[in-house]
């Protein structure tokens, strides 16, 4: 959406002109996956596909929240002293528990605001669009209000509302990844200790192509919560023999070491994906950082297996997807991207081969889901900003 386009959509809903014009991107993850609350590494960038916001202030207290992708749903309020969770608010709970984690750090907003919303990553996907919704809400609140915040500190208020707010224990991944980005750049985020760096993303003469089952997933009715115990069990019984805080801190080497610590064979195969995975993870950047790419995508090839067999987070859609894509030519790799069950997945793709692999794929995978996938070319994007 451009500028007049928005100004259109906010005046039909609230009769009057915005003041501030915002978006903020989806993420995809190159490898890395449910490592970030393992305390591992994660290797994730931003996408153009994304969520436009715009607003103006009210002079009441009340905050006036829609978006065009919940129409249905129409204007939600709510109150500045009343921001309390209520499930058919649905999407601007997120909303909600932006603005409540701002006051309580000590943030004072004399009056609320109207916003509008409009987003184009597809709802579900696993792109990320509720961090994506979390820092847009930070960076207008902060924009509106000339809060003297620092980047970091929207993205860590952002994980306590997914957190906290919502009751999805996620990791700091998405948020950093939407908040922190750069354009042509990947970031490779230590989660344990939040350093990073952005590593230049040169695919060659090759694309990511985003594949999306169209299968939606719902984090919090998901058993993703549940892998995060699983994981924080098996870390218990490991440290009875070893000296650690996190997964992430082992090598596959010491894994093995102390794999004689987890009784219960599904926590083990948990620990050895949140391992391996992290190691994984910084091998492909440097082998990303030498030019190394065919090296590069037989790494996220081995991250599905992963999660396929070990972490168990894939199912039938995203594995037809990957192992259709495998068998394409001009393909370097492919892997689910997200949290799993659903969502999407990505392919390092020639892109002289990229119409033929998109016909290929989609045919195999409508033939054995009963319905089409869809397709999207990752261009790597800006983190969430104030358009000017």
């Amino acid at each position: 959406m451009n500028k007049e386009e928005l100004t259109a959509a906010f005046t039909a809903v609230y009769h009057e002109q915005p003041q501030g014009f915002y978006f903020s991107p989806g993420r995809i993850n190159l490898i890395g996956e449910h490592t970030d609350y393992n305390g591992g590494h994660v290797f994730p960038c931003a996408i153009s596909l994304g969520i436009y916001g715009a607003a103006s202030p009210r002079k009441d207290e009340q905050f006036h929240f829609y978006s065009a992708n919940f129409a249905k749903l129409g204007v939600v309020t709510a109150n500045l002293h009343d921001l309390k969770y209520v499930k058919e608010d649905s999407w601007a709970n997120y909303a909600k528990g932006m603005i409540h984690f701002l006051q309580e750090i000590g943030a004072q907003f004399s009056h609320g605001l109207n916003i509008y919303v409009s987003g184009n990553i597809p709802d579900g996907a696993g792109l990320s669009s509720s961090a994506a919704l979390e820092m847009l809400i930070g960076v207008i609140m902060q924009d509106q209000f000339n809060l003297p915040l620092k980047r970091l500190d929207l993205v860590k208020l952002g994980v306590k509302t997914e957190n906290d707010f919502i009751g999805v224990n996620s990791g700091i991944m998405d948020q950093f990844a939407v908040g922190m980005g750069q354009e042509n750049r990947a970031i490779l985020l230590d989660t344990n200790t939040l350093d990073y760096q952005m590593v230049p993303l040169d695919l060659q003469d090759n694309v990511i192509v985003i594949m999306n089952t169209n299968k939606r997933r719902e984090l919090a009715d998901s058993k993703y919560n549940e892998r995060r115990s699983e994981c924080e069990r098996a870390l218990v019984q490991l440290q009875a023999g070893v000296k650690i805080k996190t997964l992430g801190e082992l090598t596959p080497s010491q894994f093995d070491e102390y794999t004689y610590l987890i009784a219960d064979e599904t926590l083990l195969k948990r620990a050895r994906h949140a391992v391996w995975e992290n190691e994984r993870t910084l091998r492909a950047e440097k082998l990303l950082q030498q030019g190394q790419l065919a090296e590069f995508g037989r790494l996220v090839n081995a991250s599905h297996v992963s999660l396929e067999y070990d972490y168990e987070v894939t199912g039938k859609e995203l594995d037809t997807l990957v192992h259709t894509a495998w068998q394409q030519q001009g393909v370097l790799g492919a892997r689910m991207t997200g949290a799993g069950f659903g969502g999407c997945a990505i392919a390092l793709v020639n892109k002289a081969n990229v119409a033929e692999f998109e016909q290929r794929v989609g045919n195999k995978y409508e033939q054995v889901i009963g319905y089409a996938p869809s397709f999207y070319l990752a261009e790597i994007s800006a983190g969430t900003s104030v358009l000017k």
